[in-house]
């Protein structure tokens, strides 16, 4: 799509939707509408039933954590318009305990995605009929994705001969994490260079 038509739909994003965007961007020719969580619901709708936007397939919907932030989450749907050829980006940033709206009435395949963003991230969303898990394990504690999850997470799986049956139990580990030297392998790892210049100078000892 060329970039004066993508900017003539920028245009009518904006003037259609004044009170319901906070802003809009074109980057590599795409178009990124940012929006709140009140107005959702009707952007989305929006942006798929206008005659000039006809953005009919929700590509995906994606979650990021910024843990340091006050509106610690955001989601990211992406949308595509087979009639113009072009894509667009949907942004929202919210609060921990904030609900999203679901949409799936606007697209019924967001069902699975928006279970993915609720097993991942812990997000939830209102008026899902069947926000269950869907890529963790039944019984699985917290959110693998939250930027605070641990990297070992709270429990482990295993076999036990003496239950006869796979079962969970917290997390045991076997050894301390260790700390790794990732310096070039070229230039030699912290301790070598200290013996060198260990044996270097002691070598400026011997012959003064």
């Amino acid at each position: 799509m060329p970039l004066k038509d993508i900017q003539k739909l920028e245009k009518i994003v904006n003037s259609e939707l004044t009170s319901k965007i906070k802003r809009s961007t074109i980057t590599f020719n795409e178009i990124l509408v940012e929006t709140d969580v009140e107005n959702l619901f009707s952007v989305v709708q929006f942006l798929k039933s206008n005659d000039n936007c006809k953005f009919k397939q929700l590509i995906d919907i994606a979650g990021v954590d910024f843990l340091e932030k006050d509106k610690r989450f955001r989601i990211v749907y992406l949308l595509l318009s087979h009639e113009n050829n072009f894509r667009i980006k949907l942004s929202v940033d919210f609060e921990t305990e904030k609900k999203i709206p679901s949409i799936i009435k606007i697209f019924p395949s967001a069902n699975w995605m928006e279970r993915e963003i609720f097993d991942m991230y812990g997000i939830r969303f209102e008026k899902h009929p069947d926000l269950r898990r869907i890529l963790t394990d039944y019984g699985f504690k917290g959110h693998p994705l939250r930027k605070d999850f641990p990297l070992t997470g709270f429990n482990e799986v295993r076999y036990s001969e003496k239950d006869k049956k796979v079962i969970y139990e917290p997390v045991k580990l076997e050894q301390n994490y260790r700390n790794f030297d990732f310096e070039s392998p070229w230039e030699g790892t912290k301790y070598i260079k200290k013996m060198d210049k260990k044996k270097s100078n002691d070598k400026k000892k011997e012959n003064s």
